[in-house]
């Protein structure tokens, strides 16, 4: 039984940390394009 759990655990996991890619992806390139109008602004 605690096998299947932790199964269905690590299987959801995954599922979660694939999906995290995608955001954190997204979340670089909204870092990213501050940083450059930071250095712009700058000059």
């Amino acid at each position: 039984m605690m096998k299947k759990i932790f199964a269905v655990l690590m299987i959801t996991g995954m599922g979660l940390g694939l999906a995290a890619c995608e955001t954190a992806e997204g979340f670089g390139e909204d870092v990213e394009d501050a940083g450059e109008a930071i250095q712009e602004s700058a000059q």
